[in-house]
Order: structure tokens, then C-alpha cells, then sequence
């Protein structure tokens, strides 16, 4: 029996060097395993709700014969419309990987971080910024340096690092000149983890790998989309749980947990819905699209 899956994809500027590689991968390992897979974009597609969902998915204009599963590759860059063909999929019994819902939970960094230390796991201390900002607020319970991140974003994009209270001013001043609408968090600085994390892939609830990024300008990110070194990492059964939980908490199939060095243990940075692993691969040696299609077959039931 032939699967039938589609990857939703949308080709964001950011992202095109990144998931051209994903879907080549997605595609040749689709074709090694038995499974028909097509790449669609939002835009080819049209809803109409009806009592009981009869022919309410059109693509490119006609009725579309639903897949078996959907693997949405869009990340942070979802859009609303996207969640409306996802939670409709969904609705139709179609397994999609990861959830509409819990891809809009971990858009939201301020929301997983929440989550995350509401269940007691450790994460660095997160701050919601408002204007305006109350600098001796920050400079008590944060210190500097301090991390500034808009609230959605991926590839190390919305991150800054302000090294003194006085460089933290100069960006807030810039940001209130320009009244950008973007929402953005402060986050505890991590020095152990100056230009250095790890990121732990998960796919149904299992660590399966894990890398070390290194920054390769000497800088504090480490983001392989950035021109950062990768290398294996052996996990340890503390990277393993914080990965694993992480995912678990909230609610994603797959997952890149990203973890900050914190002494001899870990903190949790973020976490990924639509992770890339094209330097997880070239570090690891793993077969991550097989892994993931492995994991659809059991939920399936189909193997």
C-alpha cells in the first residue's frame, strides 16, 4: 500500500537555502520507502466549510483527495491561513506532524518558555518587554549582558546580544524610534554558552541525535544557518530527558530542542517545530527524513 503524504511548505526568503535541502531529502527518501509525497504551497489552496466536511479542501481550484499525513515546514513563518488548512486536515482525519496547535504554541518563545517552567524544567530567566522599559527592572533580576529576541523567529534571526546597560538603551531607543509592532523578550545570559549550544533532534518522543553547534565568527550564535561548526555530541541521560519532556510538554511529534551549557548541566533555550537538519546530518550520519517516515508508519499503523 502506497502512502500519500504532502510537506506544506512556503518559500520565505530566510529559509529557501535551508529547506531546499530538507525537501530533497524528504522527497529521495519518500521515493526509497514507498510513500508518495508532494510539496504544496498555502496559496494552492482554498477552504470552504461545510457540515460535514464533504470536498471542503480544494487544491489549485478542484476537490482534493486528502493524504495520510502532512509534515507543515513552515516553522515559525506560519500564518494564520496556514493553521486554518492544517486545522481543517486535521479534521479530516489526516495526521499532521506537528500539530496546528502546538505549532502556534511554539511560535510563541514567551509561551514556551512558560510552559516549559511551569512543569519545573529549567529554562533561563525569560522577561516580556514593555514600553517603557524599566531598565533597573532588568539590570536586578536579569544583569547583563542580556539576550533581546522577538517573540517569533528561527535561524537565530531577532536575536541580539546586549553587552551593558548602556548598549541594551541604545537598542530599546532604536526600537521605540522606529514603533516597530514586533513583540519582543529579554532572556538571562548564559556565559557558559557563549557561541556554543546543543541541538537534540526528537521524533516520537525519542531523542535520536544530537550536535554540538559552535559559532564560526566568534560570535554568540551558534546557528548552523548562520555559518556555524556542528560536530556529534553524545547524549547523556539528562540531554536525553530535557529533550524528550521538552517535546513531550509541548505536544510536538518532531522537534529540535535547542539547550544551553549551564555549568555541568543544561538549560533549555528553545524549541523548534520545523527544524532543519541538514548540519545534523553531515554531524551525525543519521537519516533524519527516514526516521521521521519510519515514525509516520507506526502511527499509521502501515508498517
Amino acid at each position: 500500500m502506497t502512502i500519500k503524504g504532502w510537506i506544506l511548505y512556503s518559500p520565505f526568503k530566510e529559509r529557501v537555502k535551508q529547506d531546499s535541502y530538507e525537501n530533497l531529502r524528504f522527497l529521495e527518501v519518500a521515493k526509497e520507502n514507498d510513500i508518495e509525497l508532494k510539496i504544496l504551497h498555502p496559496e494552492q489552496f482554498d477552504l470552504i466549510v461545510t457540515k460535514r466536511d464533504e470536498k471542503s479542501v480544494f487544491l489549485d481550484g478542484e476537490p482534493a483527495d486528502i493524504p495520510d499525513f502532512v509534515i507543515p515546514r513552515l516553522g515559525a513563518h506560519t500564518s494564520y491561513f496556514s493553521l486554518a488548512i492544517l486545522r481543517q486536515l486535521e479534521k479530516l482525519g489526516v495526521h499532521i506532524v506537528n500539530a496546528p496547535d502546538n505549532i502556534e504554541m511554539v511560535k510563541d518563545k514567551l509561551y514556551t518558555q512558560q510552559m516549559l517552567a511551569t512543569n519545573n524544567l529549567p529554562v533561563p530567566k525569560t522577561m516580556l518587554i514593555r514600553f517603557p522599559v524599566n531598565e533597573e527592572l532588568v539590570k536586578k533580576y536579569l544583569g547583563y549582558p542580556v539576550v533581546v529576541k522577538s517573540i517569533s523567529g528561527s535561524q537565530g534571526s531577532g536575536v541580539y546580544l546586549t553587552h551593558d546597560q548602556s548598549d541594551f538603551r541604545d537598542l530599546m531607543q532604536l526600537m521605540t524610534t522606529t514603533k516597530t509592532s514586533m513583540n519582543f523578550i529579554l532572556q538571562e545570559f548564559i556565559k557558559d554558552s557563549f557561541g556554543k549550544d546543543l541541538r537534540v533532534f526528537v521524533v516520537g518522543g525519542r531523542a535520536v541525535a544530537c550536535m554540538e553547534r559552535c559559532s564560526g565568527d566568534g560570535g554568540f550564535k551558534a546557528n548552523f544557518s548562520q555559518g556555524g561548526k556542528v560536530k556529534n555530541y553524545e547524549m547523556n541521560a539528562e540531554i536525553e530527558w530535557l529533550a524528550t519532556e521538552s517535546a513531550k510538554i509541548l505536544g510536538l511529534d518532531v522537534a529540535g530542542i535547542d539547550l544551553l551549557f549551564d555549568g555541568e548541566h543544561y538549560k533549555i533555550c528553545e524549541a523548534n517545530s520545523s527544524p532543519g537538519f541538514q548540519g545534523l546530518e553531515a554531524a551525525t550520519g543519521i537519516n533524519t527524513a527516514k526516521e521521521i517516515f519510519d515514525y509516520l508508519k507506526i502511527r499509521l499503523n502501515l508498517l
